[in-house]
């Protein structure tokens, strides 16, 4: 689905990630760690193409990155739903309204029941009609998850899904992920929060990605 090969990104003349080979099975759930800065959302960045790698190769769904157009990048986006880190929304429109935004970027028509559902899933349907203002930390959180998936993408990407919430709510939206993947969609899910990586390989197998010194490991039983 998505695969690196000997993958590389350099920024101002210095690598941030090198040499990595890695490929995100249909199905899979992978966990990204790693301190601070080592380069765990530029992971993420690469693997939706928001940008391009400066030596190596990535492929999305078996197409290499670098030959496919505007209109391409677009189109493989609607497979790959993306929770970003810091939960951005149109603060002047409800959070239905917000739910419903991916819908004009997709070949889907929406249908308000499917939107119903998918807020009483994530816990957030007597909200509906909030402004994103009004939503709490974990709520955003979930609402930002529910945005992600309501074009039923293959792919789930979450850069730190709950590095902003107490651990009642980070074992919340640790559930609707798990919830997802046994739905067959593969994760990845950078985190630095090790806790949360060993409550979710107590639930599923999940492999455990570590960034040290530019380059992806793979994490020991330590965790």
């Amino acid at each position: 689905m998505i695969a690196f090969e000997n993958a590389a990104y350099s920024y101002g003349g210095g690598e941030l990630l090198g040499d990595v080979s890695l490929r995100l099975s249909p199905g899979s759930f992978h966990f990204l760690t790693g301190p601070s800065g080592s380069g765990k959302s530029t992971f993420l960045k690469l693997a939706y193409a928001e940008l391009k790698p400066t030596a190596g190769r990535v492929t999305l769904f078996d197409r290499d990155v670098t030959e496919l157009s505007r209109d391409d990048v677009a189109r493989a986006r609607r497979r790959i739903g993306i929770v970003h880190q810091d939960c951005k929304f149109l603060d002047h429109l409800t959070l239905a309204a917000n739910m419903a935004l991916p819908f004009t970027v997709s070949d889907r028509e929406s249908a308000p029941q499917d939107l119903e559902d998918l807020l009483a899933w994530v816990g957030l349907k007597h909200l509906s009609g909030s402004l994103p203002p009004q939503l709490s930390g974990g709520e955003r959180q979930r609402a930002a998850l529910a945005r992600a998936v309501i074009v039923d993408p293959d792919v789930i990407l979450a850069d730190e899904p709950t590095g902003n919430v107490d651990w009642e709510m980070s074992l919340r939206i640790l559930t609707l992920l798990v919830e997802l993947n046994r739905m067959g969609k593969t994760i990845l899910v950078a985190t630095h929060d090790l806790n949360l990586i060993r409550q979710a390989k107590a639930q599923i197998q999940a492999r455990v990605l570590r960034i040290s010194k530019h380059r992806i490991q793979l994490a020991g039983a330590d965790l």
